[in-house]
């Protein structure tokens, strides 16, 4: 799922835990580290029970945690806890549809009726490509509101509904596809639908033959080498993780654990689970050519506006988002969150710098006037914490 974190408007917080600039990469000797570890307690201290991030600068690594990972029982939080990294996800299946690409198997702008016909028939098949479909300008609508129609009063009860609901990648897709467009195929700016990627993943088991989650698993995550990202089944996360608070806007108060939670909702489009130590790899890899072509990764970096589910605009390519920092230089990564999570992670463009955050609460800003969200303190403090720790 795609609300904007921090830099223009919505993820965070944090605990005091250990932090330090790891040995072997050299230890860090500037005093960066007491910055980082200031402003990450900051995050905590303006509301969220628990934050964990890792930092790496021309082959120093400074990794820490600030808070909670269970606010009943005090739990820390630790730098290496998994998390549910949500619509970084999407990265993940973009690179597998470039690596197809590259094999010849799709192309980018062919009309999607040329490998699903029967998915989306007629003229609105022919219109839509496979870079549409990559960069949200398909018009196919987000298929959450309808998965969880108490959103539309508002409500937070099919979040409870739905925690043990199975769902299946053809009855999302429908929803989506049933609902009016929300704009003309090809139009920018793009609307930003999880629909979308669902289809992708459709298209990636019709032209290698096996399950998304297989392919994926197979030729990014183990060719990355991360040894701790994983697609869940079941309802658990299997390994150290925090608990995830929701407030979904001030509608659940005291926040809520959604922590075990089947995620079949958004299967190969925002489930996966991982470290910061992983996505920063991933990143880092994938940014230096090693996941697809130099020419794929090219693809990708090229964006087009892009209204987020929380109705800001973000600067998006194929899976993978661009963050201009002035004075400070341009980020490629992505950001994500599920019920009760948040993750960002960037690498700026020359490969010196990246930062991974994780946080275990969401969505905590009460509506204003005109449906916007009030300020609150955990906007600030995710500010001052990536400015610190992307721009040092």
């Amino acid at each position: 799922m795609k609300i904007r974190m921090a830099l223009c408007g919505g993820m965070a917080a944090l605990t005091l835990g250990a932090g330090s600039l790891a040995a072997a990469p050299p230890q860090d000797t500037s005093g960066e580290g007491a910055g980082l570890r200031t402003a990450l307690k900051g995050v905590h201290e303006a509301g969220v029970p628990g934050v964990f991030a890792e930092v790496r600068d021309s082959g120093r690594v400074w990794r820490g945690a600030s808070g909670v990972a269970d606010v009943a029982t005090g739990r820390p939080v630790t730098p290496d806890m998994l998390q549910r990294v949500g619509s970084i996800t999407k990265t993940f299946t973009a690179a597998a549809i470039l690596q197809q690409v590259e094999q010849g198997r799709i192309r980018l702008d062919a009309p999607i009726a040329d490998y699903l016909p029967d998915l989306i028939p007629g003229e609105r098949g022919r219109k839509i490509t496979v870079r549409m479909l990559l960069n949200h300008t398909s018009g196919i609508p987000d298929h959450i509101r309808y998965a969880f129609p108490s959103l539309q009063v508002p409500s937070p009860k099919s979040l409870d509904d739905n925690r043990f609901r199975q769902f299946s990648r053809a009855e999302l897709i429908e929803l989506g596809l049933s609902a009016p467009p929300a704009a003309e195929p090809g139009t920018a700016p793009g609307v930003y639908s999880n629909t979308n990627y669902h289809i992708l993943c459709e298209l990636l088991e019709t032209v290698t033959g096996e399950r998304a989650e297989d392919y994926i698993t197979r030729n990014v995550i183990l060719r990355a080498g991360l040894k701790h990202t994983y697609f869940p089944t079941g309802t658990d996360i299997k390994g150290p993780h925090a608990r995830m608070y929701e407030s979904l806007w001030g509608l659940i108060d005291p926040p809520r654990d959604y922590s075990v939670y089947n995620m079949s909702w958004v299967a190969g489009t925002a489930d996966l689970v991982s470290t910061m130590n992983d996505l920063n790899r991933f990143f880092g890899e994938l940014l230096d050519g090693r996941i697809v072509s130099r020419a794929s990764l090219a693809e990708m970096q090229r964006t087009t506006p892009v209204i987020a589910l929380d109705g800001s605009t973000v600067a998006y390519g194929l899976g993978l988002e661009r963050f201009d920092i002035p004075g400070c230089g341009t980020f490629w990564g992505n950001t994500g969150t599920v019920w009760g999570a948040g993750t960002m992670s960037v690498t700026r463009s020359d490969g010196t710098r990246q930062m991974s955050i994780a946080i275990n609460r969401m969505r905590w800003s009460k509506p204003a006037g005109q449906g916007n969200p009030q300020p609150h303190p955990i906007d600030g403090a995710l500010k001052a914490w990536q400015e610190q720790s992307m721009c040092g």
